[in-house]
């Protein structure tokens, strides 16, 4: 199978931003306040690596393999020599420990490069790290409840698609990224594994809850979160700012996490992927009326199981 993926970051901000203003946009502290941060909730990160020794993450990282031709095919160096699969995982996870923290920062990170440090990989490798997502248990019997996916092509691709309608079948939550391809015109654009039904998509809006020019939009659309100029943690054990509906996937992918541990708590059973769905709609507030450009609406915790 020779169709790529790529990483679906948009633009490089000037590092000036010391908080991420997309957690207070998404009221995320209604569920800090309550100590619920995703605790023994594992999240599969599809990306770039992670930078294994960050001051913010390296306490998260409950697993990982490379699936890339990085690092001779090393399957166990899953180092992220790009800087999107370090500043995704900060979003959803990092703990504040220096300087910043994720939208979920006591969930645990199974890291799987699927994209090389270039930004690209193969769909093949795709598939495998998805079913080696649905496969694998922790130590303790952990299993994977959330993945996430800051990646996307532009070819709809049936085992790629058998392999998210599996993942999802074993209750397995899949948050994508819509893509940056709209270029502020009234079209629609269709990235996969975005553009399928069974998956989460997410566009993206700015800081001021405007919708972002680059921000895909379809009728499969489920959500828009915050994606532009968010501060995240980097390699080198770094922070930068960066845009793109790759920063956007992440709030939700962590949004899920803090769903999860609720849900936990409340009902004394583990939620079903649909019922994790339902959930979180219930958690958002519609800005435009109009769902191919924003699904269901803006990512809205306050909202969540009233």
């Amino acid at each position: 199978m020779k169709d790529s993926i790529s990483l679906l970051e948009f633009d490089v901000m000037p590092d000036d931003k010391q908080k991420n203003s997309g957690l207070d946009m998404i009221f995320a502290s209604q569920f800090w306040n309550r100590n619920i941060e995703g605790s023994k909730v594992v999240i599969a990160v599809m990306d770039t690596g992670i930078d294994i020794n960050h001051e913010e993450l390296k306490d998260n990282i409950i697993g990982g393999r490379n699936f890339t031709s990085d690092y001779q095919y090393n399957p166990n160096n899953y180092l992220d020599g790009n800087g999107h699969g370090t500043h995704v995982a900060g979003i959803i996870a990092a703990q504040n420990k220096k300087k910043y923290i994720g939208v979920a920062p006591k969930s645990s990170l199974l890291i799987l490069k699927t994209l090389n440090n270039n930004g690209s990989g193969s769909v093949t490798n795709l598939i495998q790290a998805i079913y080696y997502a649905i496969n694998w248990r922790g130590e303790n019997g952990e299993k994977v409840n959330i993945i996430s996916m800051s990646l996307g092509t532009k070819n709809n691709i049936k085992l790629l698609h058998d392999a998210i309608k599996y993942a999802v079948k074993n209750d397995i939550s899949i948050v994508v990224a819509s893509g940056n391809d709209r270029n502020g015109k009234e079209v629609l654009n269709y990235r996969y594994p975005g553009a399928y039904n069974e998956v989460i998509q997410v566009g993206s809006v700015n800081l001021t809850k405007k919708l972002s020019s680059f921000s895909n939009s379809n009728e499969q659309l489920d959500i828009i979160s915050p994606g532009e100029s968010i501060y995240s943690t980097f390699i080198q054990n770094g922070y930068k700012s960066l845009s793109g509906t790759s920063m956007a996937a992440p709030f939700v992918a962590g949004a899920l996490a803090l769903l999860i541990e609720e849900a936990r708590i409340l009902f004394k059973r583990e939620l079903t992927e649909a019922e994790l769905y339902a959930q979180l709609i219930k958690s958002t507030s519609l800005l435009f009326g109009n769902p191919t450009i924003e699904g269901n609406g803006l990512l809205n915790l306050s909202k969540s199981f009233t």
